[in-house]
C-alpha cells in the first residue's frame, strides 16, 4: 500500500486511462528536457512501474509526488565507457553523477554469462552491460604475446570465441589495440567482420597515440574507418582527446568525411586534460614522452599516493606495476572534440577503494557545471544529448532495450536524473577523486528511486542487464 496519496492539479486534461488509476510517481513542476524530441518545457512526468506513461500538464494522482520546481528532469545519463564493478562503491559515485546505465564498451571477458551473473546475484544500482574484449579473445585463442600477431589458426578461433560471447549477450566488441601492439591488421578486420555479421558495434582504443610519424593517431583513425568500411560494422573511436594529441582537427575531419560517405563511425571523450591507466602497459613503452606530445616523466602522478614520478620512481613502478594519471591533453583539442556534433561523453573511469581518476566520480556533472554553465562551451540541451540519446542510439541495434532509454517519453524506461542546473558540479579532484558530485537531487532507475533528495535509498538495486538480444535487427 502506498504511504500517501497526493493529487496534483495542473492546467490541461490527460488521457482518461491515466485518470482511471493512480500512478506510482508524478514528477511535477520540473523543466523536462528530452534531447531525443527537443522537448524543453515545464511538465509533469508520470511513472507507473518501470516506465514513463505520460508527459503532461494535466492532473495526476500518484503515490509519490516529487516537486521538481527549479530542477531539470532529464533522461538518466548513459556512460558507455567504464569498467563498472558489481559493488556498491563505484556505482554510488555514478548515481551521484546522474548516471543510470554503465556499459563497458572498452572491453570485457569472454565469460559473458559469468560477468552478468555477478551483477544479478548481488543487485545493482545502475543498469549494466559489457562487450567482449579483443585482448580477452586473443588470450582465449592462445595469442598471449602482446607484441606478436595471432596466427592464422588462432584467428579462426578468435572469430569463434567472439561470436560465442556475443551470442551469450555481449553488446559489441571492445578493442584496446594500443595495449596489444602486436595485433595484426588482419585480425582487427576479422573482429570487425564478426561485429558486422552479428550487428553489434566495435568500440576502439586506437592503435597509436599522438602525431609521431608514421605511427600517428591519423593512421589509427584511418585503420578504424577502413575496417568499418570493409566490413560494414558500426565503429566508435573511444576517448579521442587522449589519443589525438596534435591531430584533433584532422581526426574529426576524417570522421566527418567517413560518415558523409556512408561509414558509421563516431567518437567519444572524457572531458579532462589527463588520462589514467597502468604504467606497466604498452602505452609507456620507450618513446612514450614524444608520443604523448613531448611531456616529461614528472607529468605522471601515482594514483595511490598523489606523488609525481621521476626517472628513478618511473623505472621502479614500471617494473612493479601501478595505476597512474598523466597530464598531457591539450585543452583546445579536448574542447574541439567536446563541441563536435559526432562526439559524445563517456567517463572511462570508476572509483575503487576510494581511489581513481576524478572522471570516475564526476564526468557528467563536470560537463554540466564547469564546461556548460560556467564555460559556455555547450548549451544545456547539447550537453544532455551527448550523455543520453547519442549513446543510447549507438547500442539500439545490438541491445533493443536501449531504444527505450536515454529519453523522457511515454513508453521509455523511467531512468531519470533530476538536477539543479544552477548548482550541479563535480567535486572530485586528482588528489581526492572519491568525492560525490553536487546538484543531482533525484535519480530513478527503471522507475525506482535510488537517490531521493540527494540521499541514497537503502536497499534499492533496480539495475538491469543491458544485453545483446539474439535476432535483434
Amino acid at each position: 500500500m502506498r504511504a500517501f496519496v497526493t493529487q496534483v492539479l495542473l492546467w490541461a486534461a490527460i488521457p482518461s486511462a491515466l485518470l482511471a488509476q493512480r500512478a506510482d510517481i508524478a514528477i511535477v513542476n520540473g523543466r523536462v528536457m528530452d534531447p531525443a524530441s527537443g522537448l524543453d518545457a515545464v511538465r509533469t512526468v508520470v511513472v507507473e512501474g518501470d516506465r514513463i506513461v505520460a508527459i503532461t500538464d494535466g492532473p495526476v494522482e500518484a503515490g509519490r509526488v516529487i516537486d521538481a520546481s527549479g530542477l531539470v528532469v532529464a533522461p538518466g545519463f548513459i556512460d558507455l565507457l567504464a569498467r563498472i564493478r558489481p559493488a556498491p562503491e563505484p556505482q554510488r559515485y555514478k548515481i551521484k553523477d546522474g548516471v543510470t546505465t554503465v556499459v563497458s564498451m572498452h572491453g570485457g571477458p569472454v565469460d559473458v554469462d559469468g560477468w552478468y551473473g555477478t551483477f544479478e546475484a548481488g543487485g545493482s544500482l545502475v543498469n549494466f552491460g559489457t562487450t567482449v574484449g579483443h585482448p580477452d579473445v586473443r588470450e582465449a585463442a592462445g595469442a598471449t604475446d602482446l607484441y606478436s600477431p595471432a596466427t592464422a589458426d588462432q584467428r579462426v578461433v578468435m572469430k569463434q570465441v567472439a561470436a560465442q560471447a556475443i551470442a551469450a549477450g555481449a553488446v559489441g566488441i571492445g578493442f584496446g589495440i594500443n595495449y596489444t601492439p602486436g595485433a595484426s591488421y588482419e585480425e582487427i578486420v576479422d573482429m570487425f567482420g564478426v561485429a558486422a555479421a552479428l550487428d553489434v558495434p566495435a568500440h576502439v582504443h586506437s592503435r597509436y597515440k599522438g602525431s609521431v610519424f608514421p605511427e600517428t593517431i591519423v593512421q589509427s583513425v584511418q585503420e578504424v574507418i577502413a575496417a568499418a568500411a570493409i566490413t560494414g560494422a558500426s565503429a566508435q573511436i573511444v576517448h579521442l582527446a587522449s589519443s589525438a594529441i596534435g591531430s584533433m582537427e584532422a581526426c574529426l575531419e576524417m570522421i566527418e568525411g567517413a560518415r558523409r560517405n556512408g561509414v558509421d563511425v563516431m567518437a567519444d571523450i572524457h572531458p579532462y586534460l589527463a588520462n589514467s591507466t597502468r604504467l606497466e602497459s604498452a602505452l609507456y613503452d620507450p618513446g612514450w614522452e614524444e608520443r604523448f606530445g613531448g611531456v616529461t616523466v614528472d607529468s605522471i602522478m601515482l594514483v595511490e599516493t598523489g606523488e609525481r614520478l621521476n626517472a628513478e620512481t618511473f623505472a621502479y613502478w614500471r617494473e612493479r606495476g601501478a595505476t597512474i594519471v598523466t597530464f598531457f591533453i591539450p585543452e583546445e583539442e579536448m574542447l574541439m572534440a567536446l563541441t563536435h556534433p559526432l562526439v559524445m561523453i563517456t567517463s572511462d573511469g570508476v572509483i575503487v577503494n576510494g581511489k581513481g581518476h576524478p572522471r570516475g566520480a564526476g564526468t557528467f556533472t563536470h560537463v554540466l557545471g564547469r564546461l556548460t554553465r560556467e564555460g559556455g562551451h555547450l548549451t544545456l540541451m547539447e550537453a544532455l544529448a551527448k550523455m543520453t540519446i547519442m549513446p543510447a542510439q549507438r547500442l539500439e541495434r545490438s541491445a533493443p532495450s536501449m531504444r527505450h532509454r536515454g529519453r523522457v517519453q511515454p513508453g521509455a524506461y523511467a531512468d531519470l536524473t533530476i538536477f539543479d542546473p544552477t548548482t550541479v558540479a563535480d567535486r572530485a579532484t586528482y588528489l581526492n577523486s572519491a568525492q560525490y558530485s553536487e546538484g543531482v537531487q533525484y535519480v530513478l532507475v527503471n522507475g525506482t528511486l535510488v537517490l531521493d533528495q540527494g540521499e541514497f535509498v537503502g536497499g534499492a538495486t533496480p539495475g538491469r542487464p543491458i544485453r545483446r538480444t539474439a535476432g535483434a535487427p
